[in-house]
């Protein structure tokens, strides 16, 4: 294993054991190599390489934390795959958002309160009814993101996220839009919602996998202008 990686997965175990916690200053470049055995070079990309990662966070004049640890921060950089991924490995992307987004979809009507059904309805009303396509894909992606978190389930909030492309949604719209389809996507959303309102997991579940299969085979059928 490189120098490096050792130094990195030596520091990732020291938080999984509870040696280090959350929001526990990091001992020194020079404590952590003495104890390691370890160049204090290697030491450094190490400690910048979780930084990278949301592991850690360097605070000026003050050293360097362990951060809160949540999913969010953990998967972060995570949510670049959707927006720079490109042909097949986007077709791809889609498969792992039908496995698991409808999943969530059932979850959310079973746990969305009131509040948040009320929040999702004011998104519906912004999705394709005379808007603007950037109008409608903030919205589209709100949407869905409401729904997931409605679950409470941070971990699937962040995965979700990193799975969705505010590009890619803008290209589905417009593409719709160019074939008179647009009615369709919106269709789909109010059978999401109506689902969740009626509080069926297996509606919700029904439909958001109609909802992402519509999309993957709209992707394949112009997979040519996506490189």
């Amino acid at each position: 294993m490189p120098v490096t990686q050792r130094a990195i997965e030596r520091i990732k175990s020291m938080i999984a054991e509870g040696a280090l916690g959350p929001g526990q200053r990091l001992p020194t470049e020079r404590e952590l190599s003495a104890e390691m055995g370890l160049s204090r070079s290697s030491m450094r990309e190490a400690i910048r390489a979780l930084i990278t990662l949301g592991v850690l966070e360097a605070r000026h004049g003050a050293g360097v934390y362990v951060t809160a640890l949540r999913p969010a921060d953990l998967l972060e950089t995570f949510s670049v795959l959707a927006e720079i991924s490109h042909g097949q490995t986007l077709v791809e992307v889609l498969q792992v958002r039908r496995m698991l987004e409808p999943a969530a979809t059932a979850l959310a009507a079973a746990r969305a309160t009131d509040d948040q059904l009320r929040h999702l309805a004011g998104l519906l009303d912004r999705i394709g009814h005379g808007t603007s396509v950037g109008e409608t894909v903030s919205a589209d992606l709100t949407f869905h993101q409401a729904i997931v978190a409605s679950t409470n389930n941070a971990t699937l909030a962040a995965i979700n996220g990193g799975l969705s492309s505010h590009t890619f949604n803008a290209r589905v719209w417009r593409g719709h839009r160019e074939e008179g389809m647009t009615v369709r996507l919106r269709e789909d959303h109010e059978r999401i919602y109506r689902a969740l309102l009626a509080r069926d997991p297996d509606a919700a579940r029904a439909a958001a996998t109609m909802h992402i299969l519509e999309v993957e085979n709209w992707l394949c059928a112009h997979l040519d202008d996506f490189g």
